[in-house]
């Protein structure tokens, strides 16, 4: 059996995987710059249908520093109520050690989406599953507006429930199970870890 995955969830999740392995131990920001964020809108209009200035034209988006700080403090929120959706699993690693607290993540969640004039709000109290409910509101920001909207979609759906943070060595990706048996975000990730794993028992049956 294998899921297939929403275009909420894929946008969603694709926002957090901005953040991501270098390659050499360290961590890489495709949204470092407004470039990238050009660059990286340009590549999910597909998912962006309806917000305004986003289609695949070269010229129709030139991002500059106001819709990249937007951007990335959504990004924060995101990757926050990720941490949150998989818990009592551990979170990515590129997050755990500077993790939004859930009041101020869902506020700035919100307040991005509230940038479109149909406004999804999400609740989420400790002891219950997150709660969608709509609001009027006028914005300004259509693109924060919409990649707000489809995290909300997908953190408010049963979708949700397939969430995993990557835990492969120097792996900082979230992902969706795609099949009952994963447990990787890729082969080459669950390839480093069976090493690492068996590096760590030879090392206990030699004791060095």
């Amino acid at each position: 059996m294998e899921y297939s995955i929403s275009a909420d969830a894929r946008l969603a999740l694709d926002l957090a995987l901005t953040v991501r392995h270098d390659g050499d131990g360290g961590v890489a920001d495709d949204l470092a710059e407004p470039a990238g964020l050009t660059t990286w809108v340009r590549a999910h209009a597909d998912l962006l249908p309806g917000a305004a200035g986003l289609t695949a034209d070269e010229s129709a988006l030139a991002a500059d520093e106001t819709a990249l700080a937007a951007v990335r403090d959504l990004r924060a929120a995101v990757r926050a109520l990720f941490a949150r959706a998989v818990s009592p699993a551990e979170p990515s690693p590129a997050a755990a050690a500077r993790l939004l607290p859930l009041t101020e993540a869902l506020e700035r969640l919100n307040r991005a989406a509230a940038q479109a004039p149909t406004v999804p709000v999400l609740t989420w109290s400790p002891s219950t599953d997150p709660v969608l409910r709509q609001e009027p509101a006028t914005g300004a920001d259509p693109l924060t507006a919409a990649l707000a909207r489809a995290a909300i979609a997908f953190l408010a759906s049963p979708e949700r429930q397939r969430l995993r943070a990557c835990h492969a060595p120097r792996c900082v990706r979230y992902f969706l199970k795609e099949h009952p048996r994963q447990e990787w975000c890729k082969p080459a990730c669950g390839n480093r870890a069976r090493v690492a794993r068996h590096h760590e028992r030879h090392k206990a049956s030699t004791g060095r």
